[in-house]
């Protein structure tokens, strides 16, 4: 079972890209969907709720903008975190991830969930006492240079953009699906209501905007959860489900019946170099993150934060507990829904009709047809469409209509009117063309079975997901060009009125480069997440950590770390990655997998590129001249156990 997100089958096999062409007569061929009609009635109240709050928490100062004028009560505050933590990459992305990958998926619980607990232990106190409102104002001040202060700015947005391309993708997986649109007006429209909130209110809109989005999507992850949990194992509990339960022996059977590996088994995916550096660039990239980071400025003083902190970790954990409950759950319908199930019909779409046929009566002339119409394309690339109906006759419109997003591809390999997801022994290919990673969340409630407004409940859950951490990052893409660039070195007499406007301009500059991304992303949403995790821990965590911990590191080392660990990582992620990152002047990666430095994925470079960047700061630091004793009492009072003073704006 081929769980990639490629763009196409090649070869002759079916082309995925051309499922989307049939995305002009959805009317046509629309099987009728139950779920539709709740999936607009709650985007409709949700998104009419991020406009209200938006409009309610807009502000004029930069103190509200940036960092919510730090009254932010540090319950509220951990719902924030715990949201803008939880992207679409956690809601939409792990699961699917951990599906596909088995035991080895676990690397992106471990690594985000440990990130998160290094971060608020070790670094957001100290951070939050140092009182500025940005990550590249703590690294502008502590190693005393401006142009300390514009790389990490400049890695500041790289991270985000990185990132919020990955939330972008969501948004438009979760809108071709369930509202029957094009990916890219997806995008357009998530682009349209983050644009609103964001740029109204700044920090406190997103922080208020995220508290609701909170309850949102863990209610939206949470109910299916429950429901397939005792649909499969008899506990209501999906934690208790995942453990105590014959579940992931009964997978085990399935999995290798059909010739693949035990979903249990460890390191089938990745070896333990990659799960360890994929863990621990995961781990802590999250504490170099800056939109996450920035979420300890809001509240009053060092003893809201690490309460805020430890809410945040609380309500995280409902979520990351659950994912691989539901990622194996998931896993095992899919399965149980698509093996050996029948072929009822099948259409053919040649971008400017249909012809559909019936089956098993007009079988051989709808493989003639499919092969007649290969041979008219240059590809031999068909769009086409198969109508099933599980082995108990039950119709699976949930993979006719999934099929029409272009982000699942079956096809009948052998023609003999059914879909077998047995591994062929020569090609090492099943019936299952491709399936996006990241539809499995959204997708799970429609192969189980369950209720409508649970479909379309999910639908909001992703879209909460994703636009309040798109949110989170888009404010941090405009502290940098805005408030760490161009007030400070361009126009540093601006009046408040002056400096929010600049930074609500650099809000819709992000939005306008992230939608690019999010419509032409180089993977799918958890492997661009993994990027950015990546990028953030090669660039800013060496230069947070040494800056709090080591007083003799001094702005030599720190500049040239994070250049050194920022173009390493970045680098290799593209010649890894050219053919996505780089379409238009790559058809394939240049750097294949049989050439990995060391064997390391694109995912885990960023723990290499962090081992140097800390290599490069230390080495440099030593050799040059150390810091000034303002700084080294700056580092000091940073560390000493008491309250922190209010941001300030220098």
């Amino acid at each position: 079972m081929d769980g990639s997100a490629g763009s196409q089958v090649r070869g002759g096999r079916l082309s995925v890209e051309s499922s989307v062409l049939a995305a002009s007569n959805l009317l046509v061929l629309a099987v009728g969907d139950p779920a539709r009609p709740w999936t607009w009635t709650f985007v409709g109240l949700t998104f009419a709720l991020y406009l209200f709050i938006g409009w309610r928490s807009r502000v004029r100062e930069t103190a509200g903008f940036y960092v919510a004028g730090q009254g932010v009560p540090a319950i509220a505050n951990g719902a924030a975190t715990a949201a803008d933590w939880m992207s679409a990459a956690s809601f939409i992305g792990m699961a699917g991830l951990i599906s596909f990958s088995g035991s080895d998926g676990s690397v992106y619980l471990m690594g985000w969930t440990g990130g998160y607990v290094l971060l608020a232990l070790l670094l957001a106190p100290y951070l939050r006492k140092f009182g500025h409102y940005t990550v590249p104002d703590f690294i502008g001040s502590r190693y005393y240079s401006e142009k300390a202060r514009v790389v990490a700015a400049v890695c500041a947005i790289f991270v985000s953009l990185t990132y919020v391309a990955g939330q972008m993708k969501g948004v438009g997986v979760v809108f071709s699906r369930f509202l029957e649109v094009d990916l890219w007006i997806g995008v357009v429209i998530g682009m349209g209501i983050v644009a609103f909130f964001a740029v109204l209110g700044g920090m406190k809109g997103i922080t208020w905007t995220q508290v609701a989005q909170y309850l949102i999507l863990i209610l939206a992850f949470l109910i299916p959860s429950i429901a397939i949990s005792s649909m499969l194992t008899g506990s209501a509990v999906p934690q208790s489900g995942f453990v105590f339960s014959d579940i992931s022996e009964r997978l085990n059977e399935v999995l290798l019946d059909l010739g693949e590996k035990e979903y249990t088994k460890p390191f089938e995916k990745f070896s333990q170099l990659n799960v360890f550096c994929i863990t621990a660039a995961l781990m802590f990239g999250t504490a170099g993150l800056p939109h996450v980071i920035v979420r300890f400025y809001t509240v009053r003083n060092v003893r809201a934060a690490r309460y805020s902190a430890v809410w945040a970790i609380f309500f995280i954990a409902i979520l990351y507990t659950t994912a691989p409950a539901l990622g194996l759950f998931a896993r095992y319908n899919l399965i149980k829904s698509l093996h050996e199930s029948k072929i009822e019909q099948v259409v053919i779409n040649n971008g400017s009709e249909d012809t559909k046929f019936s089956f098993p009566a007009e079988r051989d002339a709808a493989f003639a047809a499919i092969s007649a119409e290969q041979e008219k394309t240059r590809t031999g690339e068909v769009g086409v469409t198969y109508f099933l109906s599980s082995k108990e006759g039950q119709a699976l419109d949930w993979a006719t209509r999934w099929q029409r997003t272009g982000l699942l591809a079956i096809e009948d390999l052998n023609q003999d009117g059914s879909i077998n997801l047995r591994l062929n022994e020569d090609t090492g290919i099943s019936e299952l063309a491709m399936i996006d990673k990241d539809i499995i969340v959204l997708s799970t409630p429609e192969v189980a079975g369950l209720p409508p407004w649970v479909i379309a409940l999910v639908a909001v859950g992703g879209l909460a997901a994703a636009l309040s951490t798109a949110a989170g990052l888009l404010l941090v893409i405009s502290s940098s060009l805005a408030h760490d660039m161009y007030v400070r070195f361009f126009a540093p007499h601006s009046t408040e009125a002056e400096k929010v406007r600049i930074g609500r301009i650099a809000i819709i500059f992000g939005i306008l480069v992230a939608g690019y991304f999010g419509i032409n992303p180089p993977g799918f949403v958890g492997e661009v997440v993994a990027f950015a995790f990546g990028l953030a821990a090669a660039s800013f965590f060496p230069a947070i950590f040494l800056g709090i911990f080591v007083k003799r590191v001094n702005r030599e080392g720190a500049v040239t770390g994070m250049i050194v660990g920022l173009v390493f990582t970045m680098t290799y992620i593209v010649m890894c990655t050219a053919d996505k990152s780089l379409p238009l002047m790559f058809d394939a990666p240049i750097i294949a997998e049989d050439q990995w430095l060391f064997g390391i994925s694109p995912q885990g470079i960023g723990t290499l590129g962090m081992l140097l960047n800390f290599a490069v700061t230390l080495s440099i630091s030593f050799v040059t001249k150390p810091p000034p004793q303002q700084v080294v009492d700056l580092v000091e009072r940073v560390r000493v156990p008491s309250d922190s003073s209010a941001a300030s704006d220098h």
